[in-house]
């Protein structure tokens, strides 16, 4: 009798220890500490490199903004993963390298994405199954390029 309770307390344990929770950590490791010791005129490109490490992406036009980009996410049993914090902190230098403006946000500027239909919806015209297969007919000519004028 002892035997079959041990037995039957052993899997309900290896059952649900299945469900735990599942804590992940993605991307810069967020000190606060570090964050607040970033001084505007004071602090440059390589002392910012030296305290928060490189960043996670730089300013996709220029790079005068770096941003150092931290989440947290919970995951319990099979469910989807619920962000429980994220972190973004903008480092944004001047003309000669030296931090001008540090900004940092939380998780209210998050924003969940949820694909509809596995369509990403666009301000372009729909077009039919047969003017997607038939559309481009006449566009292009012999040779392989664009349709114009005759060249001669």
């Amino acid at each position: 009798m002892r035997a079959s309770h041990f037995l039957a307390l052993s899997v309900a344990t290896a059952l649900l220890g299945g469900c735990a929770g599942i804590r992940s950590d993605q991307g810069y490791v967020y000190n606060q500490e570090l964050t607040e010791a970033i001084a505007p005129g004071v602090d440059n490109r390589d002392s910012v490199k030296a305290t928060l490490g490189t960043p996670s992406f730089v300013g996709q036009f220029d790079d005068k903004d770096w941003y150092y980009v931290s989440r947290r996410t919970d995951r319990f049993a099979f469910r989807q993963p619920r962000l429980t914090d994220q972190r973004v902190i903008r480092v944004r230098f001047d003309e000669f390298g030296n931090v001008a403006e540090v900004v940092e946000t939380g998780p209210e500027l998050a924003v969940a994405i949820d694909p509809s239909n596995d369509e990403t919806p666009t301000l372009g015209r729909e077009k039919s199954f047969f003017e997607e297969l038939f559309g481009n007919i006449g566009s292009v000519n012999q040779m392989g390029g664009i349709a114009g004028p005759p060249q001669q």
